[in-house]
């Protein structure tokens, strides 16, 4: 009797194996499949697990070449500053092989301000998005300045976030802005020398004929007698009338081109013009005023005084204030305005969004002024509290030479006494 030859067993479980090995396998090909097609992306980044391996998905033919085809960078990052994807185009901001960013932090892009600032900025940001303006670092030491759109995007299939930003050159937006406060300084300096020379027109010239027809008709009452009665009390209102037009056309021709400022300073035109504000308008005004211990340029003096003129002029058209308080200090090496009102105050957020208007126009050209001086104008307005406005300008290399030497002289003279 044959025995039959036993086979071996055939059993469920490594039919299965087989099949899931079959199924991976499968479904590697279709990642390599579309990985080659740009249909998904993939970056392998060192971290402290070890490599991690991360799918960008559904980056379709028709996006990539829109994103490969804009004039600004875009970026996707872990959140621990990884780079994960980036365009040729943020690749050239850099100067840099799109293959060397890929992968690296972006931090190395940064400087350690900018990180600092990035930083703070990440763990605020959410859906809805956030903007920060830098300068870029390039490989090649050069920077630009750029501004950073950032966006958080939604978790992946393994728990992780990431997020995306698009970054945008702003060199030529710089350098429009300098080329539009250039002109405006020159716009600025032509109308200052145009204000001098009416000033001086008005000053030498209808003044004087003013003062001429002020003195005929003095000498006009003075020659009518007791019995000319109504003639001569029309000739006295003429009289006084002429009198007040000469007052006013000094008084313009003063806010013009103030020979006051470049005669005795910056402290004595400030004085000048809250007491002419005060007596005109009735609204109180305190000067705090700290004597500096140089001569501004003329510009800053000038630009400082123009401050006040217009915040004056805010205070008496817009704010319905009661009392004005003025300072002017000198802590290290600037020279600092202040004015406050307890006027009505306004809503700083819909200011700045209706500017376009005749609104803001004044606290527009005040901000261009302190600028283009090498400072900057900071406003606080509350709604019925008041405002403020806050001037802060670097003193010059000849002011900041002499504190010096003041502060070795003191110093100096301090050491001796001890002695």
């Amino acid at each position: 009797m044959k025995t039959a030859r036993e086979q071996p067993s055939s059993g469920p479980a490594p039919a299965r194996e087989l099949a899931q090995v079959r199924r991976r396998l499968a479904e590697a090909e279709e990642a390599l499949r579309a990985i080659r097609g740009g249909e998904v992306d993939t970056v392998v980044v060192a971290g402290k697990q070890g490599p991690q391996v991360f799918t960008l998905q559904g980056a379709e033919h028709a996006y990539r070449l829109l994103i490969e085809s804009m004039n600004e960078g875009a970026l996707t990052l872990t959140l621990d500053k990884m780079i994960l994807y980036a365009n040729q185009c943020f690749a050239k901001m850099v100067r840099c092989p799109l293959k060397q960013v890929m992968g690296s932090s972006f931090r190395r892009f940064l400087s350690g301000e900018d990180r600092a600032t990035l930083r703070s900025l990440l763990q605020r940001a959410g859906p809805s998005g956030s903007k920060i303006q830098v300068r870029l670092q390039a490989a090649d030491g050069s920077q630009m300045p750029v501004q950073i759109s950032i966006r958080s995007t939604a978790k992946d299939g393994r728990n992780r976030a990431t997020i995306g930003m698009v970054v945008t050159d702003l060199t030529e937006s710089r350098r429009t802005e300098e080329l539009l406060r250039a002109l405006t300084h020159r716009v600025v300096q032509v109308q200052e020398n145009e204000r001098g020379r009416v000033a001086l027109e008005l000053h030498d010239g209808i003044t004087q004929l003013l003062c001429a027809i002020l003195f005929r008709s003095q000498v006009l009452v003075d020659s009518l007698s007791a019995r000319d009665g109504p003639a001569k009390s029309e000739v006295k209102k003429l009289r006084d009338m002429v009198g007040k037009t000469a007052e006013e056309v000094e008084r313009v021709s003063r806010n013009l081109r103030p020979s006051i400022l470049d005669q005795l300073g910056l402290v004595a035109a400030l004085r000048d013009a809250g007491t002419e504000f005060a007596d005109r308008t009735g609204v109180s005004v305190k000067l705090a005023c700290t004597e500096l211990m140089a001569r501004l340029p003329t510009d800053t003096e000038l630009t400082l005084y123009r401050i006040l003129q217009e915040a004056l002029r805010n205070v008496e058209k817009h704010a319905h204030a009661h009392q004005v308080a003025v300072s002017l200090t000198q802590p290290g090496i600037f020279v600092r305005l202040v004015i406050n009102d307890d006027g009505i105050g306004f809503d700083q957020n819909h200011h700045l969004a209706n500017r376009n208007g005749k609104g803001g126009l004044g606290l527009l050209g005040m901000s261009e002024r302190a600028t283009y001086a090498g400072g900057a104008l900071k406003v606080k307005s509350v709604r019925r509290v008041g405002t403020e406005i806050e001037v802060r300008i670097p003193l010059p290399p000849s002011a900041r030479a002499a504190i010096s030497r003041g502060h070795a002289v003191g110093r100096s003279r301090l050491e001796k006494t001890k002695k």
